[in-house]
């Protein structure tokens, strides 16, 4: 049986984030002072001190949470994955997890990929929906049909676990199909607390920013497979890994599938390493008989 490491994504950050990691080890406290120096400006600072306010900015969550992920699976001692994968912006910490990218580029990029994010939200008024108990079919239904009836963008965004699926787009197109799943039967339909429509084809300027910055960078030959978000398979190819990752910022966060492949592919265990332990919820409503335990 195999141990899989999981790396969370945005809305894990909470204030005083890895500020432990800082006060009590030196391999930590030099990954910090790298980090302020390839963004520019001190976010350790901002991570120690800063509100949830400061935190929710997506050019600081993104790296942030980058960060701390990378140096809690840092801290596990012989930590050997056999195989990784991220939900969204954590896919970019897996891929450093596995040797696939370098700390400095990998943090170079996603930080790039928060600022791009920003600017496509910025254009076009647009937001999320957790969508409860309704089947994902059905879910996927909705949103074409809304699609076709009013021309306005929507699409199902993250498949989280069964159950819970995320919801992305122009926020009338949102608003029209979170009222057409609740007449459907879902429990819930609510708009989330976010600035755009992630996963969407809202992100298109994104995904062309980010295609140049990643077809640049060098990546390596994987220690193990990476399960990308896009295809819900595990990769081990350096070339389809930049395409899913060029892909995952308009394609929808597979995270159901990819679990379930990775348990079909022989994981029983799985340590999200990272801030919070959404993931390991998660992962238990998608198979309660599998391990799972978290390095914060």
């Amino acid at each position: 049986m195999k141990h899989a490491f999981v790396f969370p994504g945005q809305g894990a950050q909470f204030p005083g984030m890895g500020k432990d990691h800082y006060e009590n080890g030196a391999f930590s406290k030099k990954l910090f002072e790298q980090a302020n120096e390839i963004l520019g400006f001190r976010i350790s600072d901002i991570m120690f001190n800063g509100s949830e306010e400061d935190l929710k900015q997506t050019n600081i969550t993104q790296p942030a949470i980058f960060l701390h992920s990378i140096i809690a699976f840092r801290s596990i001692d012989n930590a050997r994955p056999e195989m990784v994968a991220g939900h969204s912006l954590g896919e970019f910490t897996a891929l450093v997890a596995n040797g696939t990218l370098s700390f400095e580029d990998g943090l170079r990029l996603v930080s790039l990929r928060a600022q791009a994010m920003q600017k496509a939200c910025e254009k076009t008024p647009s937001t999320m929906a957790a969508v409860l108990n309704l089947a994902d079919e059905k879910v996927e239904e909705i949103c074409a049909k809304v699609q076709a009836e009013t021309g306005e963008i929507v699409v199902p965004a993250n498949y989280n676990c069964p159950g819970q699926l995320v919801i992305s787009g122009t926020i009338k197109g949102v608003e029209i199909a979170c009222e057409q799943m609740k007449a459907a039967g879902a429990k819930r339909a609510l708009i989330l607390p976010v600035g755009g429509a992630f996963h969407s084809p809202l992100m298109e300027p994104a995904r062309q920013e980010l295609q140049q910055a990643i077809e640049d960078t060098r990546f390596m030959t994987p220690t193990c497979p990476v399960y990308q978000n896009v295809v819900a398979k595990g990769v081990v190819d350096k070339d389809e890994i930049k395409q899913n990752l060029i892909d995952q910022l308009t394609g929808a966060v597979k995270w159901t599938q990819c679990v379930q492949a990775m348990i079909a592919d022989g994981a029983s265990t799985f340590t999200e390493a990272g801030p919070g332990k959404v993931l390991q919820g998660l992962i238990l409503k998608i198979n309660k008989e599998v391990q799972t335990n978290g390095v914060n």
